[in-house]
């Protein structure tokens, strides 16, 4: 297997939804447009933030390949949406993401084994799983925070990482010192490591990993490109926009992806900020004012960094 994935920054894509419930294709449309506009460098669909756990099979399929028809050309996509408890369940939904030429599968780590299962189990579902995928499909894992959080040893991921079947990793340890381990574990193979958490992303860029992959690429995009560009030649800007950045993730504490849509609202890509997995009538009017005010800073920052030039 020669593919390989590019550097740099993969938004978690959010699913907008109509009034009516349904998944608004037009305004996953103008998404798109936003992120690649942005600067991003691949776009992961069908995970966490986009609300896979309440999609059915037929609309995670439908958004992968909507999503990579649209980005054809421009920017890769990978997804994930194997989110069903049986093996035999999760061969079907991760066959019919394979079939829509998505360039990587990825697999939820908590997926493989139950929260009190061991390693060594969960390396043996995932070595049955493998003998079922196609062994030309480029795979990836995700640490999914949801139903529980499976952090991969650095040992497992380098058995997992010399089978040359696998190209990403969106790491959701936020610990420096267990993603440097990992990038130790994986020196050399064709595997890279993105990080999901803002505030030790620049270090974790000195040492070695490939990118981000977070939630916030959902609010400003555009300044987690500038950072991933610039993070060497302009040392001093980008630690204070590191800063900046690690402050301002702490929005993801509010109702998220909701706030996420909210801050898309602004944006005018969607229309609504209506979720499958979080009640919309719990985000307060100071949750709207906080989303605002970030906005607002991030047009600042922005400015200040000439993201139009620098870029």
């Amino acid at each position: 297997m020669k593919a390989s994935i590019a550097p740099g920054i993969w938004p978690t894509m959010i699913t907008p939804f109509t009034a009516g419930g349904a998944v608004d294709y037009y305004a996953l449309e103008q998404l798109i447009e936003w992120y690649i506009a942005s600067g991003v460098d691949g776009l992961f669909a069908v995970c966490q933030s986009s609300e896979m756990f309440a999609l059915s099979l037929e609309e995670r399929v439908k958004l992968a390949a909507f999503t990579k028809a649209k980005a054809a050309g421009r920017v890769p996509v990978i997804a994930s949406g194997h989110v069903a408890d049986s093996e035999e369940a999760q061969i079907t939904e991760l066959k019919a993401i394979a079939d829509t030429g998505v360039d990587a599968l990825v697999l939820i780590t908590n997926r493989l084994a139950g929260e009190q299962e061991s390693d060594d189990v969960w390396m043996s579902n995932l070595e049955r799983l493998l003998a079922e995928l196609p062994p030309d499909v480029p795979l990836g894992f995700y640490e999914c925070p949801f139903p529980y959080k499976r952090l991969i040893s650095p040992e497992l991921l380098k058995r997992c990482a010399d089978t040359g079947r696998f190209l990403f990793l969106k790491d959701t340890s936020c610990d420096i010192e267990n993603i440097k381990a990992k990038l130790q574990a994986i020196e050399g193979t064709g595997l890279k490591l993105y990080n999901a958490n803002s505030a030790t992303l620049l270090e974790t860029l000195k040492l070695g990993v490939a990118g981000y992959s977070g939630v916030m690429a959902n609010f400003h995009p555009g300044l987690y490109a500038w950072l991933f560009r610039h993070w060497q030649d302009r040392p001093e800007l980008a630690e204070e926009l590191s800063d900046m950045l690690s402050i301002t993730s702490l929005i993801e504490k509010q109702l998220y992806p909701v706030n996420a849509k909210y801050y898309l609202m602004l944006e005018r890509i969607v229309d609504n900020c209506g979720s499958r997995t979080k009640n919309h009538r719990e985000f307060t009017a100071t949750n709207r004012l906080e989303v605002e005010q970030l906005r607002r800073l991030s047009k600042t920052l922005e400015a200040r960094y000439s993201l139009q030039a620098l870029g």
